[in-house]
């Protein structure tokens, strides 16, 4: 399954997905190494946060998003595209996917997590 892991630097797990526009792909399966298979850098406009519609989006082809946090609307807009969102505190990413995929790690339904705080009252 292809795995994204919001990554500004392409180096680590960052925070606030929905603001991300840098994501790494990678390929994993339990029990298999997980491999890099590319990079997301998306233009202006195409972080979830601000991108507009329904049509497709580059993160499509995720089944997974990894991130450090994210909103309830980031979680409800990828549940809405059939992706799931992981939170985690860990910051390198393979290892963060080997969590997920060790079933180490579940994944964040909206209500937990509560609003981004980039709206004001929430």
């Amino acid at each position: 399954m292809i795995v994204a892991v919001a990554s500004q630097d392409f180096t680590t797990v960052t925070q606030h997905a929905g603001k991300t526009r840098r994501f790494l792909l990678f390929d994993a399966t339990a029990g298999q190494p997980v491999r890099e298979v590319g990079r997301l850098d998306l233009a202006e406009g195409m972080a979830i946060h601000d991108f507009e519609g329904d049509g497709p989006h580059p993160l499509d082809q995720a089944k997974v998003v990894v991130a450090g946090s994210a909103g309830e609307g980031f979680i409800r807009r990828m549940d809405a595209r059939g992706i799931v969102t992981v939170l985690t505190e860990q910051t390198d990413p393979v290892a963060a996917i080997r969590q997920y995929v060790e079933g180490a790690l579940a994944p964040t339904a909206a209500e937990s997590a509560g609003p981004c705080g980039c709206h004001g009252d929430h």
